[in-house]
């Protein structure tokens, strides 16, 4: 795997890979309209396929807000061509590393010592390397460690990353640029929490300690004195990335059992801690080999304001949609309509909106749901497919929902696609 000398740091740097991305973009462009001239039937495949590795090459030397905007795009299935989510879907676990020297010089700068120094032993190459940091093994007496490293200048280059990945997510992937400025601002501000270790140590050992008595979860213990503000030293779990362990067929029963962990783990936190994690990619999670499920990262935690909490909650009650006085004060207060929209906007985001809750809220209305029901599924990322072409929500001059449902939706959505995968019935009350 090609490994990273330097990381660009300043925005004259960052802005100029990004310019040179633009121009490779445009390129491609160029010779799929040439290709069509000859043959007007030609498709976009190859077109998506150079662009996307084109994209991804240069996010991946950029590394931090950039590269998570490609992994957070990714796990919609909805919004990006396959070859999109399968080039993107490597920002979840396989990113190309930084080299060992700018390893040290990380550790120098936090412990004024290298790694080896620290540690009986130290993996000199990544065993995992993402968008925000990277994974080392290490050792220390009959301890097997995990170390994640950040990489440099990843929090000073968020808030200019998100403003120059702007246009390629505006153009390419056809999003509302009412509704990107306002949530980008959410955005932003959970992967600025992201660069903080020091912040990500105390959630880590405060959301483990309280989730631990959840059954089949594991949580690695953290090291405060191995930790500083950009490396963070935990327990090694054995096992794999979940989504590499689902590259192969699990024994009978076990997608099921690992399934209700994470739905149980999810519900704890959404309706108990008010704060959850808002992660769900298969990267952060791991199968051990006696079929547990270790939870890896808590990098990115969405606290859930008490105010929101209440209205948002209201769209999974069972009788949300037959009760129009409640639903109509819901859509008001999440903003999927408002006051001074046209009788016409009203009654098309009306029924849009319900149509949405009643897809996603669906397992919520039995004791149990099959999430591996491929109808159910197919239903969605059609529903899904059909949003990201409407353009009525495109063009609308509003943002259609509050900032503070972006990371419960995407977690949502996230944990749904993983109990797909898994193939779990999962007993939801």
């Amino acid at each position: 795997m090609k490994e990273f000398d330097r990381i660009p740091v300043t925005k004259v740097q960052r802005a100029s890979k990004f310019i040179t991305t633009g121009a490779k973009i445009g390129g491609n462009y160029l010779k799929h309209y040439g290709k069509k001239l000859v043959n007007p039937d030609k498709n976009r495949d190859e077109l998506n396929e150079d662009n996307a590795t084109d994209i991804y090459n240069s996010l991946s030397e950029l590394k931090g807000g950039a590269l998570k905007v490609a992994q957070m795009l990714s796990m919609d299935k909805n919004m990006l061509p396959t070859a999109y989510q399968n080039k993107f879907a490597m920002a979840q676990y396989s990113a190309p590393p930084l080299s060992f020297p700018l390893v040290v010089k990380t550790f120098q700068s936090s412990f004024g010592k290298g790694p080896l120094d620290l540690f009986d032993t130290f993996s000199p190459q990544a065993i995992n390397a993402a968008s925000m940091g990277q994974v080392h093994k290490a050792t220390l007496g009959n301890k097997t460690l995990a170390v994640k490293i950040q990489y440099p200048g990843v929090g000073a280059s968020v808030k200019s990353d998100l403003a120059m990945v702007k246009p390629i997510a505006l153009s390419m992937f056809k999003l509302n640029p009412v509704e990107y400025d306002e949530f980008i601002q959410e955005v932003e501000q959970r992967m600025m929490e992201e660069t903080d270790y020091a912040l990500e140590l105390k959630r880590s050992m405060e959301l483990s300690g309280k989730c631990s008595a959840i059954p089949n979860l594991v949580f690695p213990q953290y090291y405060p004195e191995f930790s500083s503000a950009k490396i963070l030293t935990m327990d090694w779990i054995e096992g794999q990335p979940l989504g590499e362990r689902l590259k192969n067929a699990l024994p009978t029963g076990e997608g099921t059992k690992l399934g209700q962990a994470l739905w149980d783990f999810y519900h704890f936190q959404m309706h108990q801690l008010k704060a959850v994690h808002a992660d769900p990619h298969p990267g952060n999670f791991i199968i051990t080999p006696d079929y547990r499920l270790g939870i890896i990262d808590f990098g990115c935690v969405k606290v859930i304001p008490p105010a929101f909490y209440k209205t948002y909650f209201n769209l999974l009650d069972q009788d949300f949609l037959s009760n129009t006085k409640k639903k109509d004060k819901t859509f008001a207060e999440l903003r999927f309509i408002y006051e001074d929209d046209s009788a016409k906007e009203k009654a098309f985001f009306n029924e849009l909106f319900t149509h949405l809750v009643e897809l996603l809220g669906r397992p919520f209305q039995k004791d149990e749901f099959d999430f591996s029901d491929k109808a159910y599924f197919e239903e969605l990322y059609q529903f899904g497919e059909q949003l990201t072409n409407m353009k009525e929500l495109r063009n609308s001059k509003k943002a259609r929902g509050v900032r503070d449902a972006v990371y419960i939706n995407r977690t949502y959505f996230g944990l749904y696609t993983i109990l797909h995968d898994l193939g779990a019935k999962v007993k939801i009350r």
